[in-house]
């Protein structure tokens, strides 16, 4: 964690940065901040749930550019798995979504 040394009106005031949070926050943005990546999302919402196969198919994608940009999304929690057999059904994790939704209001405000 760095600290940071501020000067405010003949006070020191030091302020610590986990940059580590501050890059892992970034990655998160950036995951939804993709125009496929909101497709996507939007696509798992309106279906409940969907395997990768239904996903590239009603995309018209290659089974690994989906498969990837769902890795991204898993990585960043905004989508859940729950595994049937052989297959990998995808959620869209709301809770995460409403986190993110705030902390971005919270942080242009």
């Amino acid at each position: 964690m760095a600290t940071i040394l501020l000067k405010k009106e003949n006070s020191n005031i030091a302020i610590q940065i986990d940059y580590h949070a501050v890059k892992k926050a970034a990655l998160i943005l950036r995951s939804i901040n993709h125009k496929l990546r909101q497709q996507i999302i939007q696509l798992i919402n309106e279906n409940g749930q969907m395997t990768v196969t239904e996903i590239y198919v009603k995309l018209r994608l290659e089974q690994s550019v989906a498969s990837q940009h769902l890795a991204i999304l898993r990585r960043s929690n905004i989508v859940t798995t729950t595994r049937e057999g052989k297959f990998i059904w995808y959620g869209v994790n709301h809770q995460r979504l409403e986190e993110i939704e705030k902390f971005v209001t919270d942080l242009i405000v």
